[in-house]
């Protein structure tokens, strides 16, 4: 039985040990953001180059019309704009989207609506096929949900300023932010993305990511990185690797916001949130070996690369140490010999404590929008991303594996105007057996902060605490949504 309960002690440790590597990598990035000077303002070019739009789209009836109707507007040379409507779509949205590449080729704009006869690769291959149909010198993609200022590619193409800059990524915004508690988290999650890590990385030398939508790249580099492949569900995250690896440099521009709309209920949530996550662990099954294997790559490069590929490794691992945090409440009361180790343990807990000021530097550069108080919206994420552990470490396992599963687009409700069908939310059921896990495991750990109380071990009462939040929020939130 002691072999047991120590080994029980030594993969929780282990854990905090992978947390502690994943905050202070964070902690660096919200260093190295905080000293980051802007960019100076590249010259205007000579020659405008040639510019194709990417605009892929799969049954995004509420959406569909805005985007079309943004790229159009963009302020760009006529004669250096191309607009493509990659769109493999299977419902009415089809005409929708038929009418308004008719009404904008009519008004003089040259845009295309490209039909694919499959939906092979999915949004990877609809970029491929799109790509193999146009001259573009430069590609800029944004997903169906995303509205580009008119502004948005004279200011981002100057920054292309030498042959080796592969890709210009810009911030993205928040259309409905203030719509939900749920939307409110989000934005303060991805904040924490476009507003510290991808400036801590830029200012650090280290790997950026193109994130899927809201950037522009050269279409050389997009070649010569092997082009768009479909054996990941995160195709920008897989080329932003492949691209870097290969010796091109990418440029953030945080200043440059593409609105766009969060998931505006659970489901949406869920279904974005398994697609990031199989997909990057699916990714770095892909490049952590030839990451490393890279010469040239510095260590701290390597260092940072890794745990940006891993990151959807962190919640499998908040998961394990959720699961065995409440028998170690009671390994704590009934071995006394091994108190010393839960001390060393606790010591470590504090180190997670860089995270807040990862998050908190973020929340200072979101301004006014944010909100008043940090503490609160943190406690509330934390707990959010708790809950979304069980889901999460699922995707992650599957992605390890190699398990097959489709792209699956999150769905928009349409903010803003819109053309056909008005905007409602559509409620469906959480798929398979999930809520039920996550009501159990609201119980398990109910029990855990039993435990704290009956026997006086309030080290873990914190976490039990924001793990019941996060699994019982969950759950109600999953069964409200099933009861419509």
């Amino acid at each position: 039985m002691l072999f047991l309960e120590t080994g029980l002690v030594v993969l929780y440790g282990l854990c905090l040990v992978f947390m502690l590597g994943f905050s202070l990598t964070q902690w660096q990035l919200a260093r190295l953001a905080r000293r980051a000077p802007a960019l100076p303002a590249p010259p205007l070019p000579a020659a405008w180059p040639h510019v194709t739009v990417q605009l892929p789209v799969y049954n995004e009836l509420h959406v569909v019309a805005r985007v079309i109707d943004a790229a159009a507007a963009l302020d760009y040379p006529a004669g250096c704009l191309h607009i493509q409507v990659l769109d493999d779509s299977t419902d009415v949205s089809v005409a929708v989207a038929a009418a308004r590449v008719a009404h904008h080729r009519a008004r003089g704009v040259r845009i295309s609506h490209v039909r694919r006869p499959t939906r092979q690769g999915y949004k990877a291959g609809a970029l491929a096929h799109g790509l193999a149909e146009t001259d573009g010198e430069l590609i800029a993609i944004f997903d169906a949900d995303f509205i580009p200022e008119p502004d948005f590619l004279r200011r981002v193409i100057p920054y292309f300023t030498g042959p080796e800059i592969g890709m210009v990524q810009t911030r993205w915004g928040h259309l409905n932010e203030n719509d939900s508690l749920l939307t409110r988290l989000q934005a303060f999650g991805l904040n924490a993305h476009f507003l510290v890590e991808q400036v801590g990385r830029q200012a650090g030398g280290h790997f950026l990511n193109f994130n899927g939508t809201g950037g522009v790249w050269r279409r050389t580099c997009i070649e010569d990185a092997g082009g768009w492949q479909a054996d990941t569900l995160t195709e920008d995250l897989d080329l932003s690797y492949r691209a870097q690896l290969r010796g091109w440099r990418f440029v953030y521009l945080p200043e440059v916001v593409a609105p766009a709309e969060l998931p505006a209920h659970l489901g949406a949530l869920q279904s974005q949130q398994y697609r990031w996550n199989k997909g990057a662990a699916e990714t770095a099954r892909k490049h952590l070996g030839r990451l490393w294997r890279t010469p040239a790559l510095p260590l701290a490069t390597k260092l940072h690369a890794t745990f940006h590929l891993l990151n959807s490794s962190v919640f499998a691992v908040i998961l394990l140490m959720a699961l065995l945090s409440v028998p170690l409440v009671l390994v704590r009361a009934h071995r006394p010999e091994l108190e010393p180790v839960f001390r060393l343990a606790s010591a470590f807990v504090f180190t997670l404590l860089p995270l807040v000021y990862y998050y908190y530097g973020a929340w200072r550069r979101a301004g006014p929008a944010a909100g008043r108080w940090f503490a609160p919206t943190f406690g509330l994420f934390v707990s959010l991303s708790m809950g979304l552990a069980l889901h999460n470490a699922r995707a992650v396992g599957q992605g390890l594996r190699r398990r097959a599963s489709p792209f699956v687009r999150t769905p928009k409700l349409g903010r803003g105007p819109t053309a056909g069908a008005p905007a409602h939310p559509t409620r469906r059921p959480p798929a398979g057996p999930l809520p039920y896990g996550e009501g159990l495991l609201t119980l398990y750990f109910l029990g855990g902060l039993a435990a704290d109380f009956y026997y006086r071990s309030y080290g873990l009462l914190p976490f039990h605490g924001l793990l019941v939040v996060g699994f019982g929020a969950l759950t109600g939130y999953a069964w409200r949504e099933r009861r419509g």
